[in-house]
């Protein structure tokens, strides 16, 4: 187009005389209209293919205003452009909606060039245009899919996104949806900006978690996927990350995936969790969670070389209690004695109930004699427990602990067996006290453990 617009201009200016033909058989040519119009605005020439091109026999428009051609001659914006060479004496490129004579309307992408056929003379205008109705066309077609995309993806219950990691390591965001602000409280913009402050709302330890995750993945080109806990103003917030990984050339890794809100899900699964390692009547672990949790209590032990003391305990006379007042009673003693104990424990102690009144507690970085004075105040606290049952009558009731030591190497069932021995030497001896095992001595008097 530009080539036309050169040779129109040689000719017009009588550079050389070899330039009109050159022009004329640009014109001849040309896979698209051209127009010379005056000062005005009006057509004095068109190339031999316009009608064909521009739907209007030439002589239907020679003598006329070009602006005829426009889809609204009033206020269109053929005469905008026009105007504009005409005042400045520059080029004007774009594209005009245009109406042939049968109706139709075509998308014309137009270039107007001024001209000076002498110093001094007068001004013309050549209009050069190309018919672009079917790139238009598919164009907005693109666009409406593309608007209709991303008002899919912004209605989607998370974000997606693409992330980089180039050859040294380095991560960043290449491309976040909206559902990101909703999810983490930051705008595509501001994440893809510094990706560092989108990651430093990650917990570190599942920060830490992530970075293996996706070390893995680069090297296997496996998916990614694992769930992160969100740092934020409101609280901590699950999110589960779904991607696949594709190496590029320049050895850099891309992960285009989800991030999905589960926050309802992680609370669901704990409660399900709670309800399968609970004793429902109690609230203390039942027999299986103990020992597994138990188990990993253990292992950490082990870690730093620490041993475990862990005691056994049971309710005095429990069986006459529920003979002479009821299940009901014994239910309520169950439940009041297990509330004490978690009061008088810590929280990351452990505490479960394995047997009918029999309870177990592992005490976590604690030493023996630490141990004998806690598990001494949970049985004074126990002692001065009253319980009003039906009829208006006080109830009252003891236990009788047994204290073992678990090796950090050691078997955890040997350490309840040896606790339940030490147990059975306190209900021998009187209740209402606490026995060590074989080789732990009390530092309370066994004659008054009160």
């Amino acid at each position: 187009m530009e080539r036309v617009r050169r040779a129109w201009h040689r000719w017009w200016a009588g550079e050389e005389r070899v330039a009109s033909g050159l022009g004329e058989l640009f014109l001849e040519r040309y896979p698209g209209a051209v127009m010379l119009l005056d000062d005005e605005g009006v057509v004095l020439q068109v190339n031999p293919e316009f009608e064909r091109h521009a739907g209007h026999a030439p002589d239907q428009l020679l003598g006329r205003r070009a602006v005829t051609l426009d889809a609204d001659p009033l206020h269109g914006g053929f005469a905008l452009a026009l105007d504009h060479c005409r005042t400045t004496r520059q080029p004007w490129r774009g594209v005009l909606l245009c109406r042939r004579a049968n109706g139709e309307l075509r998308h014309q992408t137009t270039m107007i060039q001024p001209l000076e056929a002498r110093p001094g003379g007068p001004w013309r205008r050549l209009v050069i245009q190309y018919d672009v109705t079917g790139m238009r066309e598919r164009e907005l077609h693109d666009r409406q899919l593309l608007a209709r995309l991303d008002d899919t993806v912004s209605r989607l219950p998370g974000a997606i996104f693409r992330l980089c990691q180039n050859a040294a390591g380095h991560l960043e965001l290449l491309y976040s949806s909206e559902g990101l602000e909703t999810l983490a409280g930051l705008t595509p913009e501001q994440a893809m900006e510094d990706t560092a402050r989108l990651l430093e709302l990650i917990l570190q330890e599942d920060r830490r978690r992530l970075e293996i995750a996706l070390a893995q993945s680069a090297v296997s080109l496996a998916p990614c996927q694992l769930e992160l806990r969100l740092d934020l103003p409101d609280g901590l917030r699950w999110v589960e990350v779904r991607a696949r990984p594709q190496r590029r050339r320049d050895g850099s890794i891309l992960w285009d995936g989800l991030l999905v809100q589960v926050t309802e899900r992680k609370v669901e699964e704990a409660k399900i969790r709670r309800l399968v390692s609970t004793d429902m009547l109690t609230g203390a672990l039942n027999r299986r969670a103990f020992f597994e949790q138990g188990a990993a209590v253990q292992a950490r032990a082990l870690r730093h070389g620490e041993a475990l003391p862990l005691a056994m305990l049971d309710l005095d006379h429990f069986k006459a209690l529920n003979d002479t007042h009821g299940h009901a009673a014994g239910d309520l003693a169950l439940q009041v004695f297990a509330a004490t104990c978690r009061e008088c424990l810590r929280p990351y102690d452990l505490f479960a109930r394995i047997g009918g009144e029999e309870f177990v507690v592992v005490l976590v970085d604690t030493s023996l004699a630490e141990a004998w004075s806690i598990l001494e105040r949970l049985r004074r606290t126990v002692e001065a427990i009253t319980l009003e049952v039906e009829g208006g009558e006080s109830l009252r009731f003891t236990v009788s602990l047994g204290l073992a030591n678990l090796p950090p190497d050691g078997s955890l069932d040997i350490a309840l067996g040896d606790a339940d021995r030490a147990l059975y030497r306190a209900k021998h001896e009187g209740r209402n006290r606490i026995c060590g095992a074989d080789g732990l001595s009390s530092p309370f008097s066994d004659a008054d453990p009160a």
